[in-house]
């Protein structure tokens, strides 16, 4: 595979992913209970809530898809996954699991492995990579990627509730690409922020509403791959820019935000360290405070390819880097690439400071895209590597971890996850 600039690898065809076993799941803030497959089985805690336009959202869970009312101030877990960057041997994997001749693709066996672990999530939010080609293909990798847009509705089976989609490969399929995505997205109920269709959209973030909590999510990218935003349209991919990023959390407030979430894409590709941009951008925004309160409560950062540190800078918690959760590099000095980790921060009632939610508890889960043959996405610190795997797994679960600690999080209170 050959590395360019931006960082993405060209990849053989022939390369596929693996088998891995199904994880236990993670456990929430709830009870659990054993389903008659022998996997945890761990329920979200209820929740429901009303987006932008005032209009009742339905979420996961039994709660949500009644559409029962949250309990107001109730703890609430939130999830995120780094880049899913659909490679063509991932893609050629997704038509096998399809069937039907090739004609269709089927994303939900390779997600499978961390399905447990997302759907148990109160908030699960993935990060889109790239766009969708037109039905039926042509279906692109390096260095302008297209995807077939089936994936969509396999995220949502996984149980993802949304996607930022402010990346460097946004525009690879120019506006139509970025606008057909947005359009499979709906259709597949997923809701999504750092792209957009119109000005308004641009300016609103993705709502959600967790634990009785109104959480806003804004997403940015550093840029587009050198490909110019479109004519008439600046506001169709979000640009990292320290004030817009603050206005705009500032609005979320205003608007209601009761936990405000940043999505960035930025930093070096295949280094582990925050660069000066990651460290001095999160600085500026984790100290931007309004009534003496932080303007902004979560920082999650995608791009890198291999995971990056987690670190508390102002009281707030910074993820610099997940590493990508859907990729498939080949090499030995890139294999880096399909490790990841997978942070859960659950959110409480800030005490003396009404209608403001605060991280209580910080957890991260080591994540591999395991090339098999099949391919397949496995949560590594869910539960027994493989069979003939463990040492392999072992290793995986070692670099995420050390990555994920190497700026001394485990002394603000970092833990690793195992359900």
């Amino acid at each position: 595979m050959e590395h360019n600039g931006h960082g993405d690898e060209r990849e053989p065809a022939e390369a596929r992913g693996s088998r891995v076993r199904r994880p236990a799941a993670v456990a929430a803030v709830a009870a659990l209970a054993v389903g008659a497959a022998g996997v945890w089985l761990v329920p979200k805690l209820a929740d429901s809530g009303a987006d932008a336009d005032g209009r009742l959202r339905a979420g996961a869970g039994a709660a949500r898809e009644s559409g029962a009312a949250a309990a107001p101030g109730r703890p609430f877990t939130l999830v995120a996954t780094g880049d899913i960057i659909p490679y063509p041997s991932i893609i050629a994997r997704a038509a096998d699991d399809a069937g039907a001749g090739g004609q269709s693709h089927d994303f939900r066996k390779i997600l499978a492995g961390v399905k447990p672990l997302v759907s148990a999530a109160d908030l699960a939010l993935c990060h889109h990579e790239i766009p969708y080609g037109q039905p039926g293909g042509p279906y692109t990798g390096y260095p302008t990627f297209k995807a077939p847009h089936q994936l969509a509705a396999s995220l949502k089976d996984t149980g993802y509730e949304g996607c930022s989609t402010a990346s460097n490969h946004t525009l690879d399929a120019g506006y139509e690409g970025l606008v057909r995505t947005l359009d499979h997205l709906d259709k597949a109920g997923l809701k999504h922020v750092g792209s957009a269709r119109s000005p308004k959209e641009a300016a609103t973030p993705a709502w959600y509403t967790a634990g009785g909590a109104k959480v806003a999510q804004l997403s940015y990218t550093y840029g587009t791959n050198g490909i110019p935003l479109p004519d008439g349209k600046p506001w169709s991919v979000n640009l990292i820019d320290r004030q817009r990023i603050l206005d705009d959390a500032r609005a979320a407030r205003r608007a209601g935000a009761q936990v405000v979430l940043v999505s960035v894409h930025w930093g070096t590709e295949w280094q582990t360290a925050p660069d000066e941009q990651q460290r001095t951008l999160a600085k500026e925004l984790t100290a931007a405070r309004t009534g003496g309160m932080p303007d902004i409560d979560l920082i999650i950062g995608t791009h890198n390819h291999v995971p990056q540190p987690y670190e508390k800078v102002n009281g707030v918690w910074v993820v610099y880097g997940m590493g990508d959760q859907v990729a498939s590099f080949v090499p030995a000095d890139k294999k880096r690439g399909n490790m990841s980790s997978v942070p859960r921060f659950t959110f409480a009632p800030w005490p003396g400071h009404p209608g403001r939610w605060q991280v209580v508890k910080a957890e991260y889960f080591t994540q591999y895209s395991d090339m098999g043959p099949p391919f397949r996405v496995a949560c590594v610190s869910c539960g027994p590597a493989p069979e003939g795997r463990r040492e392999e797994y072992a290793a995986v679960d070692r670099q995420v971890t050390e990555a994920v600690l190497s700026r001394g999080a485990a002394a603000q209170g970092l833990v690793r996850a195992t359900r």
